[in-house]
C-alpha cells in the first residue's frame, strides 16, 4: 500500500492550529508522495470569492515546514526499497541524465537506471541500488 496526497497551505482563513493539524496528519499517515501547493485564487472556483487573508510570508514559511515533514516519510519509504527488485514502467530517457532511462514503480517512485531505449514503454525489473529524496537509482535485472 502506498499513500499519496494533495495538500494546499495558506487556504483562506487557515489558522496556525489548523496548519499544525495538517502536519500531525502528515507525520501520522507517512505519505510516500505528495503534491503540495501554496494557495492562490483560481478564477471560477468558490475559493476565488474568499478573502486571501493568509500573508504570503506565512504561506511560504508553512510550505517549507510542510516539505520538511513530508521529506521524512518520503525518504524513509525510499530507503527501504534499496536492495529490492521492483517492476518499473519505463517512461523514457531521464530528464536529469541523458545516459540514463527513467520510469516509475507501481507506487509511483521515480527510478533512474542505465538501459537501452528499447525498454521505453515496457515494464522491466529493476534492482534499487541508491535512494534519494525524490528518486531512486537502480540497475536492470535480467530475467
Amino acid at each position: 500500500l502506498s499513500l499519496s496526497t494533495d495538500i494546499i497551505v495558506g487556504f483562506p482563513d487557515e489558522t496556525e492550529d489548523q496548519f499544525r493539524e495538517t502536519l500531525s496528519l502528515v507525520d501520522e499517515a507517512k505519505y510516500e508522495s505528495a503534491f503540495t501547493f501554496i494557495y492562490s485564487p483560481r478564477k471560477g472556483t468558490p475559493a476565488a470569492r474568499m478573502t486571501d487573508n493568509v500573508a504570503k510570508d506565512i504561506k511560504s514559511k508553512r510550505f517549507l515546514e510542510l516539505i520538511k515533514h513530508l521529506e521524512k516519510s518520503v525518504e524513509a519509504s525510499s530507503n527501504i526499497m534499496v536492495g529490492q527488485v521492483y517492476d518499473v514502467l519505463v517512461d523514457g530517457v531521464s530528464k536529469t541524465d541523458s545516459s540514463m532511462l527513467s520510469g516509475y514503480t507501481e507506487s509511483n517512485k521515480l527510478v533512474h537506471f542505465p538501459g537501452d531505449e528499447s525498454f521505453v514503454g515496457k515494464i522491466i525489473k529493476v534492482l534499487i541500488k541508491e535512494s534519494h529524496t525524490y528518486s531512486l537509482i537502480g540497475e536492470v535485472v535480467n530475467g
